[in-house]
């Protein structure tokens, strides 16, 4: 019953990442449809990954009172109309607000999910068990990328939301099945004692422990760097390569296939490098694929670095997952979602930062930038994971 539930989270996951990435591809139309800079596109990421971020406030505590997965359900049939919204939006301030209430009801599945597997899932599993519910997430970027893209051309750039309000029906039904015929999934139901207020004390507190600043900080500056610059890269190849919106995202949507590759082998992987290999060999091969991506000569020679940027982005993204689960067992729903918060909160700035960068000087030096930059990071989680376990030992 463990896995069949599990899938089906997945399946959320899938509808929640393909929200979040299916408004790159569309950056160039939506500029040229409403007059405005590709960076002031972006305003449509950054309004979904604020309210994203800022809700968790609120999640994290509601799952914990009332079931995670029951609000996992209900956010995903919610979810369906912020997004038919989006596809009825006439102007792009409408726009921006339909996003920003589609991410403050999306951004409850990937967290709650996450949690609810940290209570069903002993430690020494969860680390391959997420990476393979990690696999919806990863199917859903591609999906959001290359169908938005697709369905641009050929029918318009609203055709995407129109499908993603369908999704997010279909898997909220099913998610409501599985609650009816499966008692797993009421098993982290039933903290009365916690409400909003009391929740959001509880996740300041969680401040107070040194191993939640330095995950949740590490996750803020991931944030900023890698979710960041990821939602310009079809811009980067609609731009740089003059390729069209559907081919750019085909071509983005190929660093899914590098995080399909690291979650299938994601045991071995773990066996081999552990966490703090996983860490920093990360961050070298997500260094290696942006600098391949700023300067790759051809638009088939980028293929490459986005495959890297995808192997590279899960190795370190989901050990700072599994470390998220584990960071405060008694809370684990305000932990997940302090560190989705904190995630979001960087991607929101991260992508407002790259878009002035884009609209200035190109996509070229933000490439650079973050490829320094995550190389720095996982070798900080790196080390930050050797004191951790030092700690704990004594």
């Amino acid at each position: 019953m463990t896995n069949r539930a599990v899938f089906l989270l997945s399946l959320a996951a899938f509808a929640s990442a393909a929200s979040l990435r299916a408004t790159d591809t569309l950056l160039p139309q939506l500029a040229a449809e409403f007059s405005v800079t590709t960076g002031g596109a972006a305003s449509v990421v950054t309004a979904f990954a604020v309210s994203y971020g800022l809700l968790q406030a609120v999640y994290g505590p509601l799952g914990d009172r009332y079931g995670k997965y029951l609000m996992v359900c209900a956010a995903t049939l919610v979810s369906s109309l912020g997004t038919f919204a989006c596809a009825a939006a006439p102007t792009l301030h409408l726009l921006v607000i339909a996003r920003f209430a589609a991410g403050a009801t999306v951004g409850a599945l990937i967290p709650l999910s996450m949690a609810w597997i940290g209570d069903v899932v002993a430690y020494e599993q969860r680390q391959a068990r997420i990476a393979r519910f990690a696999l919806g997430q990863i199917f859903g970027t591609a999906f959001g990328q290359s169908v938005a893209g697709v369905l641009a051309e050929h029918f318009g750039w609203r055709a995407i939301f129109v499908v993603l309000g369908v999704l997010y029906l279909v898997v909220g039904a099913l998610l409501l099945l599985e609650l009816r015929r499966n008692p797993l999934t009421r098993r982290s139901a039933g903290d009365a004692t916690v409400t909003i207020y009391a929740g959001l004390a509880r996740m300041a507190g969680l401040l107070t422990h040194r191993w939640v600043r330095v995950v949740v900080g590490i996750v803020f500056a991931e944030g900023v760097m890698m979710f960041g610059s990821i939602a310009f890269i079809p811009v980067h190849l609609q731009h740089r390569f003059a390729l069209g919106p559907a081919a750019a995202g085909a071509m983005a949507s190929a660093y899914a296939a590098g995080g399909m590759l690291y979650a299938l082998s994601a045991r071995r992987f773990v066996a081999r490098l552990g966490e703090g290999g996983l860490a920093a060999g990360g961050g070298l091969i997500l260094a290696a694929g942006y600098i391949w991506l700023a300067f790759a000569p051809a638009a088939w020679a980028c293929l490459p670095g986005i495959v890297a940027i995808g192997i590279g982005l899960y190795m370190l993204h989901n050990t700072l997952q599994v470390n998220a689960t584990q960071m405060a067992p008694a809370s684990r729903g305000s932990a997940v979602s302090l560190f989705a918060l904190c995630l979001f909160s960087g991607q929101s700035a991260g992508v407002w930062l790259a878009g002035r960068v884009v609209d200035a000087y190109g996509t070229t030096p933000v490439f650079v930038a973050v490829s320094l930059g995550l190389a720095l990071l996982g070798f900080g989680f790196r080390w930050q994971l050797k004191i951790q376990a030092q700690s704990v030992r004594t």
